[in-house]
């Protein structure tokens, strides 16, 4: 360039970056050939700290890796955030990913424990349990990556944390809740509780979603997303392929939660006829909204508004809720009718396995230890049967000692023990008789 200062230096380069993979990298606007020289080898060396923990605060790593994360859930993804963003980004953000080790992640995690929630409370175990899993998530990447060796966060462990389990409303829980207000956090009625529930909600406009979700157990989300199209009246048959969750204040609608989550669900003669009572209810109003000459949306949803548009997840967890509490029952969670649900078919008779495919598990495991709960009347009669086992062995022991003491008897005594009468006794032979030999059997 002819006139001085017109003009400036860029420099280039090729990097490899995080995953290996070689990068060109092209930046301008420096003053000088040396400015650019210098800026390329800052670069260069900024690129090699990046794929070590050296060169990566937790704070950038932690975004780096939410921004990965691209086939999560949009629930997931919003746990994954506000953990992020309001816990461990302000408490750990500004380390290096090298300088985490296993009694910095303790003593932070014991200073979260001291505060509060969003709601005054102090912070849950299941809360510090769930942000130990969300910094295990994004630690387990950079330990994929190769920028740390382990993940100092696996072993980390929250006391006083256990996984809830699902707890029966026994006569002496529903006292003690009347009494204090204490309630279990997860709880499913009895038999007889669930019928008064379906009996004072028998005219609700959504009594067939209670109907469902209490004796098919299906997820809020799957009720709220299960279209006519997918439902076999004739057949008996529910087909569950789409479910609409919310993630924050949106709705969110796409495939279930897993894989296994796409099922067929069988379908009771009683249950046909609810649903097909649903229908002419539902197709009724239709007809009289377009007399009407009002909006009416043909979404081609079981459960809808008036206007027909698709019911709002949260509407039918509040409503649940206004229901239970008119009824006048302990209360439980919309949720919780899916343990129950489970409970009961087991109490029936069903299998693991066949509860698994009715859940819609990937695991039998999880079937089994979160999802059948031992109701009252199932318990009693495998207590009546342990008891009549153990009874009946006793019984046959008693028997065989009895039996075996009459044959150790002896032969003198009588059933009373007193010595029998004296038979008379023979007369025995002289020894000179015996040594006589009878002349006949020699054939003298």
């Amino acid at each position: 360039m002819a006139d001085r200062g017109h003009g400036s230096w860029y420099f280039q380069c090729f990097a490899p970056n995080l995953f290996g993979r070689s990068e060109r990298i092209r930046r301008g606007g420096f003053v000088s050939q040396g400015a650019a020289r210098q800026a390329r080898e800052d670069c260069l060396t900024d690129c090699t700290a990046r794929r070590c923990g050296d060169g990566w605060t937790v704070e950038r790593w932690l975004r780096h890796w939410l921004d990965t994360r691209t086939r999560i859930r949009p629930t997931t993804r919003l746990a994954y955030t506000r953990d992020v963003e309001l816990v461990l980004i302000p408490r750990l953000g500004h380390y290096r990913l090298c300088d985490l080790d296993g009694p910095l992640l303790r003593a932070v995690l014991a200073e979260i424990a001291q505060t509060t929630n969003a709601k005054g409370r102090p912070q849950s175990a299941s809360a510090l349990n769930h942000l130990r899993t969300t910094l295990r998530a994004a630690l387990n990447l950079a330990v994929r990556e190769e920028l740390i060796e382990s993940n100092p966060a696996r072993h980390i462990e929250i006391h006083g944390y256990r996984r809830p389990h699902a707890q029966v409303w026994t006569e002496g829980r529903v006292e003690h809740w009347e009494l204090t207000g204490e309630h279990p956090a997860v709880a499913v009625w009895t038999a007889t509780q669930l019928a008064g529930f379906l009996d004072s909600v028998a005219d609700d406009s959504l009594f067939a979603f209670w109907w469902l979700a209490a004796l098919r157990g299906l997820r809020r989300g799957e009720l709220c997303g299960l279209r006519w199209a997918a439902v076999d009246l004739d057949r008996g048959l529910l087909f569950v392929e789409r479910q609409r969750t919310t993630a924050g204040y949106q709705v969110v609608e796409g495939e279930p939660k897993t894989a296994a989550g796409r099922r067929a669900v069988a379908l009771d003669k009683h249950t046909v006829a609810i649903l097909r009572a649903h229908r002419s209810r539902q197709l009724a109003h239709r007809d009289k909204r377009h007399t009407a000459a009002a909006a009416w949306i043909d979404s081609g949803y079981v459960f809808t508004r008036k206007d027909g548009d698709p019911i709002n997840p949260s509407y039918a967890t509040t409503r649940f809720r206004i229901l239970t509490n008119r009824a006048g029952l302990p209360p439980v969670r919309l949720h919780d009718l899916r343990h129950g649900a489970a409970s009961l078919a087991h109490e029936a008779g069903a299998d693991l396995k066949t509860l698994q495919d009715l859940l819609g598990h990937s695991s039998i495991v999880v079937t089994a230890d979160t999802y059948t709960s031992v109701l009252p009347d199932a318990q009693r009669r495998c207590a009546d049967t342990t008891a009549a086992l153990v009874l009946a062995a006793s019984r046959h022991t008693r028997q065989r000692i009895k039996e075996k003491a009459a044959k150790n008897q002896p032969a003198n005594r009588d059933e009373k023990g007193t010595p029998s009468e004296k038979r008379p006794a023979t007369k025995k032979r002289s020894r000179r008789s015996r040594g006589r030999r009878n002349p006949l059997r020699h054939g003298k």
